[in-house]
């Protein structure tokens, strides 16, 4: 965890995002202070984050996928995102590796957090995507992925998960790769920078 309240990054931290993103110190620190500006307490709350993802899909209903992506940031479960989680996603979603965008997009579908993936949390999460979807592009989608329920089950034969009348799961890191690709958009770099468009204002510093 890092100094979250402080109005400057402890050394500790500073040199482990340093090594763990692509970003400066220069960078990192700029970035603190907006996190700060928007932020006083150090701190997003899962009602920030949710009324951050809502003005991104004004004419839909984001509320159950920003649960997830938050559930999925939050590594220490505190119901909070601290500077050090902001910061890990915002690299994460706008520039990490592949096999890491892999690793958190099966944090996402692992619901329950149980090291595996079941077919009712692909549906779970299919579904809180297709609430982010205006009615008229569902229309337009493929015949066989229309509905959350299609996606889900096509999502699950892909990966030759059968029913045969005991519960199947997913366990491998890799398998959501098609899942995620086809969904990235909903959870991109302008989302996790949006918290610095004031800050943005009345600062130089560009993103």
């Amino acid at each position: 965890m890092g100094n979250t309240k402080s109005s400057a990054l402890s050394k500790e931290l500073l040199e482990e995002l340093k090594s763990n993103t692509k970003y400066t110190e220069a960078e990192l620190c700029t970035w603190y202070q907006s996190f700060l500006k928007e932020c006083p307490s150090g701190r997003i709350s899962k009602q920030q984050f949710e009324g951050i993802y809502a003005s991104f899909f004004p004419d839909a209903d984001p509320t159950a996928y920003a649960r997830h992506v938050f559930r999925s940031f939050d590594t220490n479960a505190d119901g909070t995102l601290d500077f050090k989680e902001y910061i890990v996603a915002l690299h994460l979603t706008s520039g990490g590796k592949t096999l890491q965008k892999l690793e958190w997009a099966f944090g996402l579908y692992d619901v329950d957090g149980n090291g595996t993936i079941s077919k009712n949390e692909i549906q779970e999460i299919v579904r809180s995507i297709f609430n982010m979807i205006p009615a008229d592009a569902q229309k337009k989608l493929p015949e066989d992925e229309n509905t959350p329920e299609k996606r889900a089950e096509k999502i699950w034969t892909f990966f030759g998960k059968k029913e045969n009348g005991k519960p199947h799961f997913i366990n491998s890191h890799l398998v959501i790769c098609c899942t995620f690709t086809r969904h990235k958009h909903f959870v991109d770099a302008s989302f996790f920078g949006s918290l610095q468009i004031k800050s943005q204002r009345e600062s130089s510093f560009r993103a």
